[in-house]
């Protein structure tokens, strides 16, 4: 989705918070297991259906609550996905959960352009499409989101429908690489195929790395690494700072937007801990651990954190997750954790079940999605953790 609107930066309050956790007894941390993790992560996404609901039978949901008087009637793509994950991350822990991923599943098909973008390959659109809506452009991040999702449907059961799509969106993404030498910087994926904007960001090219080197692991093709490293390589040279952390993206000219999100930096961890894996070199493994430690300073230490999205921060943390399988400790599983509780205590309202990150005190879909989605996450036994993005 290529905008959101400017969210409250709660930086004092959220410093305050953790630092009372921090200190708080140890019977408060054993009550703050995996099953209170569950009852929140249930509670969280049940507030979905009652305040996004649609109640069409379409299984798509709004943007935003309260409705503004120009929203369209469903939400976009990027917000949907969240959702259709947050099932599927309940799922992965509840498996009563199983007939609402599939009804979230095949909500995510109205977004489903078989006609192709302007590549020519099929993908989901920004919009859904007819019956429910006359599309939009195609966003590569949002397939990328849609992809690792089908990865990790199909990591986790083997379902062979999931690993079909995640290959098909593969291939819409390997197709929007710049091939223009003429360009500052060539090379890259761009963020989208709209004509408005020829940018190239980390966050079209890492989760394309990410989701390429999930295809090698599962199918062994060599193509797929190949272009894992291509992505990743691109990356790193144009839009790693010098302390690990990554800018947002490169236009045509040879512009850099320097912003830091923290997705930014959560996928690049993950990225790094699955070439780890498919190379046993243990120096891809070290670069995770750096851009971690970097990025838990930025965010969590400096106290940076509550300033980002929270559905830029579920992905931040599902990607240290999935280090913290390779080295196993627990020091991002517990900043995960105390997150996740501080906007339970501090931004939840409890009458509605729904989280407030905004001025104006609404709540967005892609917001409850993500904190479903954190505490689903939390809920989970370590072993599951490795099947992460």
């Amino acid at each position: 989705m290529p905008n959101f609107p400017s969210r409250r930066v709660m930086v004092g309050s959220g410093l305050a918070a953790m630092t009372a956790m921090a200190t708080a007894p140890a019977a408060a941390a054993e009550r703050s297991g995996p099953a209170r993790a569950l009852s929140r992560a249930i509670a969280a996404y049940s507030a979905i259906e009652r305040h996004f609901g649609t109640k069409d039978g379409s299984g798509l949901v709004r943007e935003q609550y309260p409705s503004a008087a120009d929203d369209k009637p469903y939400s976009y793509e990027w917000p949907f996905s969240q959702v259709h994950i947050a099932a599927l991350d309940l799922t992965a822990v509840d498996a009563t959960y199983e007939p609402e991923l599939a009804r979230r599943s095949k909500a995510q098909e109205h977004f489903w352009n078989a006609g192709g973008g302007t590549t020519g390959l099929p993908g989901y659109d920004s919009y859904p499409v007819a019956p429910y809506g006359t599309g939009g452009d195609m966003f590569y991040d949002d397939n990328e989101w849609v992809g690792l999702a089908k990865v990790q449907r199909h990591l986790q059961t083997g379902d062979t429908a999931a690993l079909a799509r995640a290959k098909e969106i593969f291939a819409l993404v390997r197709s929007g690489w710049d091939t223009d030498t003429s360009h500052a910087a060539p090379g890259g994926v761009f963020w989208t195929q709209a004509d408005w904007s020829h940018d190239r960001n980390t966050v079209s090219n890492m989760p394309g790395a990410q989701l390429a080197l999930r295809l090698h692991q599962i199918t062994g093709e060599a193509d797929y690494l190949n272009w894992a490293r291509r992505f990743y390589d691109w990356t790193n040279t144009h839009l790693q700072r010098p302390d690990g952390l990554y800018w947002d993206h490169l236009d045509l000219k040879g512009t850099v937007e320097k912003t830091v999100w923290s997705y930014n930096q959560g996928v690049p961890v993950g990225v790094n801990v699955l070439l780890y894996e498919v190379t046993r070199d243990r120096a891809y493994l070290r670069r995770a651990e750096r851009i971690a430690e970097a990025a838990y300073d930025y965010y969590v230490t400096q106290g940076r954190l509550f300033a980002q999205p929270v559905f830029f921060n579920s992905i931040f943390f599902k990607n240290l997750l999935l280090l913290e399988s390779a080295t196993k400790k627990d020091k991002y599983h517990q900043a995960m954790a105390d997150y996740a509780d501080q906007v339970w205590s501090t931004m939840r309202d409890p009458a509605t079940g729904l989280v407030h990150f905004n001025a104006a005190g609404g709540t967005e879909a892609i917001q409850q999605a993500a904190f479903a989605q954190i505490y689903a996450v939390l809920a989970w036994p370590r072993a599951k953790w490795r099947t992460l993005y």
